[in-house]
């Protein structure tokens, strides 16, 4: 005698599992998009520091290349890398030997926030 089986049931997912399935896909995705974000924002920045690097280095070499003694004080510069418009300031510092003075480049972007600084020490020639 075999006993009587139960109607079987349909094969497939219910309602809620497939509810906590988006859920889990849309949380991952966002997760993903955020870090996509933060990487390009972190390529800006790099991109912005080299210019400025670079920047802060061609003053200093211009300086070098002059074959003046600097005077103390500061001077402004504008710089033009990888297409952004840069500022910069060089400022002259006596140091206790007078045969050799401190020069640091400092370069800023629109908004005045420093980007790189340099420094170096320039000899009478």
């Amino acid at each position: 005698m075999s006993l009587p089986t139960s109607p079987s049931r349909a094969a497939g997912f219910t309602l809620v599992e497939v509810l906590v399935a988006l859920a889990i896909t849309a949380i991952t995705l966002g997760a993903g998009l955020k870090a996509a974000g933060a990487l390009t924002d972190n390529a800006q920045r790099l991109g912005d520091v080299t210019a400025a690097h670079w920047c802060a280095d061609n003053a200093l070499t211009a300086l070098r290349l002059g074959k003046q003694f600097p005077g103390t004080g500061e001077a402004e510069f504008a710089c033009n890398q990888l297409g952004r418009d840069l500022r910069g300031v060089l400022r002259t510092q006596a140091t206790p030997n007078p045969n050799f003075r401190r020069v640091d480049s400092v370069v800023m972007d629109g908004a005045g926030l420093v980007l790189a600084s340099l420094s170096t020490v320039v000899g009478r020639y």
